[in-house]
């Protein structure tokens, strides 16, 4: 590709809106070729930032860089940048082949023929050149915009929640292709979503964004294993947050009191070492078991639960257990038939590895992150 081979890299940047910040001195580089996700809710900053990158959007501070290009101050059309949008943008009076084609052919290419062949192929539509737009599913027309941007070679191709107006199973099979797509060309993608499971898919790296900044970035497994905030543990899937007190520290292990049980976390999973701290694990990773019916030798045991509420949702059984210090603790167990599942007020005993936890300071809102059904997406 003509413009392969350059980094992304955004210095400083800033956007005001009057008094409000919407982006707050971001610096970041996406490297060329990756598949980048700016993750967040609504309001977070990661459209506007993607409309800085596409030129839609002046910079209030700081340098927008493609290469070592300076493409600030350019416009749109001069930037080696094309944007994917929710609306797909389709000229409806035109054939797929038509719309492909259009911007070869505005730039005068001759032998954009075969160049289009070869863009429609790539994106699986080779039989449905000569349909007009709507004639397509909507997961089709996705495909069209996405090889119309494509075509045109740019260094950077941006996707602003481009799978939003599918439905929950198109979604997923677009996500797949998209991934597929990626890796079959050398275009660096950049990826605006609100969507965790989209971003985690898909995505080599994700920046978590929040209030016009970057709270975590890092590979999906990464995040979601090890958050360093909050915020992150909340917005990328769910997390019990249990208060405690550190204790001590041996051995690459940070100890906590849990409300008057002790048990230990990695010290690479703790992200503060004295004081009052939110101890973190995802509901998958607990497991529960009668109440003193097992050993669970090496693993962190916390007991005196009790089920409250029993959920089955096909591939696992979601439950609820009251804690003495009076918390709901959530554990979600994959329903393999091994045994019989807990009803309510059964007495458990709640175990998982101290691998498998983190510790966040306390000072932080252990509500941070989560998702309100009743907020816009």
């Amino acid at each position: 590709m003509a413009d392969a081979g350059r980094d992304l890299r955004l210095e400083g940047v800033t956007k005001n809106f009057g008094d409000f910040v919407a982006v707050d001195d971001l610096t970041l580089t996406v490297p060329q070729g990756s598949f980048f996700a700016l993750l967040g809710p609504s309001g977070c900053g990661k459209t506007t930032t993607l409309r800085m990158v596409a030129g839609l959007e002046d910079p209030t501070a700081g340098r927008v860089l493609i290469g070592d290009e300076d493409v600030t101050d350019l416009r749109p059309y001069k930037r080696p940048v094309n944007t994917v949008f929710q609306s797909y943008a389709l000229f409806p009076h035109l054939t797929v082949f038509e719309n492909v084609a259009f911007g070869l052919r505005r730039r005068g290419v001759s032998d954009y023929t075969e160049k289009t062949e070869k863009m429609i192929e790539l994106v699986e539509l080779a039989q449905y050149g000569s349909r007009k737009p709507s004639q397509l599913s909507g997961g089709q027309q996705q495909r069209v915009a996405l090889a119309r941007a494509m075509i045109n070679e740019p260094g950077v191709l941006l996707l602003d929640e481009p799978l939003g107006a599918l439905d929950l199973k198109l979604r997923r099979q677009m996500q797949i292709e998209l991934k597929r797509i990626q890796t079959e060309i050398e275009i660096t993608f950049v990826h605006v979503t609100h969507d965790q499971e989209e971003a985690m898919t898909m995505a080599d790296t994700i920046a978590v964004m929040n209030h016009g900044v970057i709270e975590q970035l890092g590979a999906p497994g990464e995040l979601y294993e090890n958050p360093q905030t909050t915020f992150v543990a909340n917005f990328l899937g769910q997390s019990n947050l249990i208060m405690t007190s550190v204790t001590g520290s041996s051995d690459g292990t940070v100890v906590v009191d849990c409300h008057g049980q002790k048990v230990g976390v990695d010290a690479s999973r703790s992200h503060t070492t004295d004081g009052r701290g939110w101890l973190g694990v995802r509901p998958e990773k607990i497991f529960a078991s009668e109440a003193g019916s097992e050993d669970h030798e090496g693993a962190n045991v916390l007991t005196g639960g009790r089920v409250t509420d029993v959920s089955f949702v096909g591939v696992s059984t979601q439950y609820l257990v009251a804690m003495p210090w009076g918390q709901e603790v959530m554990v979600f167990e994959q329903n393999t038939g091994r045994r019989a599942p807990f009803r309510n007020g059964d007495e458990v005993d709640l175990a998982w590895s101290r691998g498998h936890a983190f510790l966040l300071d306390a000072g932080q809102d252990a509500h941070a992150g989560m998702i309100n059904p009743e907020d816009p997406e």
